[in-house]
């Protein structure tokens, strides 16, 4: 069950909301806003379909009468484009929060400052466009792939590069840091993941040959939950932290495949129903993966077999996953992003992008950072879920 709908900051204007049910048909209705009230909040009236319950200076929520569902439209707080003016691709948050750094189609990556959003550097070395940029866990290093080939790991205070990385045979996807990031593994159109030494920028191991492009990777900590073999061969002293972890391979076959990270050797191998963009761990055992038909599959690695659920926010690409506190966060290829409550019929939406793509989220404490085609990165400061 899901309410969603286009929301746009205006003190004047109308809005189409939808209501799907499985197996029922689609409600439709609308939100009018007539203004804003002395105290800024919008008065906000709905048509007979669904029900305002509250409205606040930043968020709406509305419910479908006769069913147990409701969906909270929360707005940003803070919207800024003057780090890159358009298209902005990818973003991370570093774990301290104070940093953020996002990369463009327009060939700029910067690292930014969170509290006031101004330029702290300007990473270049990339010839093409950067698809992935995350920071390593001591907020100090950035790592990076894309379209050149190349992964590269930069010096957060001067903009240098410390490492570059050679050896895929087109465009990086999807980079992961491993543990304290003495290791980081990548993943290419070309099929292959790798696990590298991002010290000396060598590779380590081809973790993974296929011939199918991997879109997405998400690296965690199982432990025993399931079995992940012994290698075959004495790894090489270079590899650090690589025991007892598990990386997922999201891909353009259909397939979402869990591979021992240390052994090598295939965990799980699941198939889905179209191209899988974007994967992560909601726990030790639970994965979810987006595809490009809008489906989430929640898949438990104990028992790959089937998927725990399957659910659909919206017909259009799931674009990134990401986890936020007990649940997570999932953006769409039509701009909308979701936050399900877990065990409930409540949904938080977040408003602000016109039917534009929101390609990447990135979370820290009770914040939400999206970034968006239009060039805008968005804030969110998210209220209690309970």
């Amino acid at each position: 069950m899901l309410l969603t709908s286009v929301l746009y900051r205006e003190a004047e204007g109308e809005v189409w909301v939808s209501c799907k049910i499985p197996g029922k048909p689609t409600i439709r209705g609308s939100l009018t806003s007539k203004g804003i009230s002395s105290d800024e909040v919008p008065e906000v009236t709905a048509s007979e379909e669904f029900v305002v319950q509250e409205v606040t200076k930043n968020r709406i929520t509305v419910s479908c009468p006769g069913e147990n569902i409701s969906c909270t439209f929360l707005s940003p707080y803070a919207s800024f484009s003057h780090i890159h003016g358009k298209n902005v691709s990818y973003l991370d948050i570093s774990s301290g929060g104070d940093l953020g750094v996002s990369s463009s189609t327009d060939q700029t990556f910067k690292v930014w400052e969170t509290h006031n959003t101004e330029v702290k550097s300007v990473l270049e070395g990339h010839t093409r466009d950067v698809f992935s940029c995350k920071f390593f866990p001591s907020g100090q290093e950035v790592l990076s792939g894309g379209l050149d080939s190349l992964v590269k790991v930069w010096s957060v205070n001067d903009g240098s590069c410390l490492a570059t990385m050679k050896g895929h045979r087109g465009s990086i996807l999807d980079i992961a840091v491993v543990a304290d990031g003495q290791n980081v593994i990548s993943s290419g159109q070309d099929g292959t993941a790798r696990l590298w030494d991002s010290a000396q920028g060598a590779c380590i191991a081809v973790v993974d040959d296929s011939y199918s492009p991997i879109n997405a990777i998400a690296v965690a900590e199982v432990g025993n939950a399931v079995n992940l073999g012994s290698p075959k061969e004495t790894p090489s002293n270079r590899e650090v932290g690589t025991e007892g972890k598990l990386v997922v391979l999201a891909r353009e076959d259909k397939s979402l495949e869990g591979v021992s990270l240390h052994s090598r050797q295939s965990v799980f191998d699941f198939e889905g129903s179209d191209a899988f963009n974007c994967c992560t761990f909601i726990s030790s055992v639970g994965v979810l993966a987006g595809g490009l038909d809008g489906n989430i599959i929640h898949v438990d690695i104990r028992n790959p077999k089937s998927a725990v659920e399957t659910v659909s926010w919206s017909e259009t690409p799931v674009l990134s996953l990401v986890p936020f506190r007990d649940t997570y966060v999932a953006s769409y290829g039509n701009g909308t992003c979701y936050i399900p409550l877990k065990g409930s019929e409540q949904v938080l939406q977040l408003t602000g992008p016109n039917r534009q793509p929101v390609f990447q989220v990135a979370a820290w404490k009770k914040l939400v950072y999206t970034c968006c085609r239009d060039g805008f990165i968005r804030k969110y400061e998210i209220p209690d879920l309970g």
